[in-house]
């Protein structure tokens, strides 16, 4: 049976592009950039008073002139009209573009204007004192976003900045999403004492909207193998088949063997992890990847972290999670053999949360990361450094 990374090392092999598309740069959010972003001009493409003031020609103060003649006010968005002698200024509002012959911006509460004359409380100026200078951000022509970046809001506003109205990204896969078992019932049906809510369909369609993918198929199936053969079958063209349920050991676990029979190549099957152990995975015969999770909601959680997030991340070029290191803030027995991941609240320290199994519904309710207790390392004391996922 495969470690985790082993099982890790199988899946990122396989991984390959889906493609790419031009999207509109308001459908952009959280997609990955398939291009480098270069600058079209300088930023600031002018030298831009960063203060509302009086902009000066510095030689003029550096002469002794103290008191100027305002000769004209430039607003954000507009040109000067007018050039300045000895002994004027401009009034400037913040944003504008400072005439070429000010090289200082003095700051209008500084400043003691009265009837277009205008004396600074200040002793000293320094050149292009509050003016951002042209170019200082950003020079033209420069790389600005590398390939492979995700699309977030500062990202995304810097596209705008440089005038990228539409981005080429990577194409979202074509997943198709399974969840089987007669024990599951849709959440707006009527249910009986021996069944339970299907959730699992829920917590898996909002991990993959975290990446901005919506399944084309998402179905649930009951434990039918003619059943589970026919939706899976026309499901085999997708880039991604996600599964939830069915891969134990149980007489109505029939998914392994269905998929199989349908020309999956089996990568492997159960990792030594708990939760999650009875995972298989698969290559279709298209080249894409089918991932069987367990049914437990918790085993699913983790194991789509596990597994199906680093797939993603390798398809996409982007680099591998980093699993950072706190101190345990409390003692964490050793209760299995295999590595476990158990939900845990990281703040300064990383406190594990008590939970009954897997299959208990609210075990990840509070956590904002999954914890390590390696197979290696017996209990845990409180002071232990831990590895941890965020969620």
């Amino acid at each position: 049976m495969l470690n985790y990374k082993e099982a890790q090392q199988i899946i990122t092999a396989q991984a390959k592009s889906f493609g790419t598309e031009m999207v509109n740069l308001n459908e952009a959010f959280e997609r990955i950039l398939a291009e480098k972003i270069y600058a079209d001009r300088d930023y600031p493409p002018f030298n831009r008073a960063t203060m509302d003031g009086y902009a000066i020609n510095l030689k003029d103060w550096q002469s002794g002139t103290k008191n100027y003649t305002v000769k004209e006010v430039v607003f954000a968005g507009q040109h000067y009209q007018q050039e300045v002698s000895s002994g004027e200024c401009y009034k400037i509002m913040t944003g504008a573009a400072v005439p070429p012959n000010a090289n200082a911006v003095v700051q209008r509460e500084k400043a003691i204007e009265e009837n277009g004359q205008v004396s600074f409380e200040i002793e000293s100026v320094k050149p292009y004192l509050n003016i951002a200078r042209k170019g200082e951000d950003i020079q033209a022509d420069a790389c600005i976003i590398d390939q492979n970046t995700n699309c977030t809001p500062p990202v995304i506003a810097l596209l705008a900045s440089v005038g990228k109205a539409e981005i080429n990204v990577e194409k979202l896969p074509n997943v198709a999403l399974f969840t089987t078992g007669d024990e599951l019932v849709e959440i707006t049906e009527p249910i009986s004492n021996i069944q339970i809510r299907n959730s699992n369909q829920y917590l898996l369609n909002s991990l993959l909207q975290e990446w901005q993918i919506k399944p084309t198929i998402c179905k649930h199936i009951l434990d039918d193998k003619a059943a589970l053969k026919q939706e899976i079958s026309a499901a085999l063209n997708s880039d991604m088949i996600i599964l939830c349920g069915g891969v134990s050991a149980g007489d109505a676990d029939f998914v392994p063997e269905i998929l199989e029979n349908l020309g999956v190549k089996k990568l492997f099957y159960k990792v030594k992890i708990k939760p999650g152990k009875p995972i298989w995975c698969g290559q279709l015969p298209s080249g894409g990847l089918v991932f069987a999770l367990p049914g437990n909601p918790f085993s699913c959680h983790v194991t789509f972290k596990l597994f199906i997030e680093p797939y993603l991340k390798t398809c996409f070029g982007l680099p591998e999670t980093e699993w950072p290191m706190l101190l345990l803030s409390a003692e964490k027995p050793k209760t299995t053999p295999f590595d476990e991941f158990f939900p845990a609240i990281v703040n300064q320290q990383v406190k594990p949360i008590l939970f009954n199994t897997s299959g208990d519904v609210k075990a990840a309710l509070k956590a904002n990361a999954i914890a390590l207790h390696p197979a290696e390392t017996q209990d845990l004391k409180a002071g232990d450094p831990i590895a941890f996922l965020r969620m």
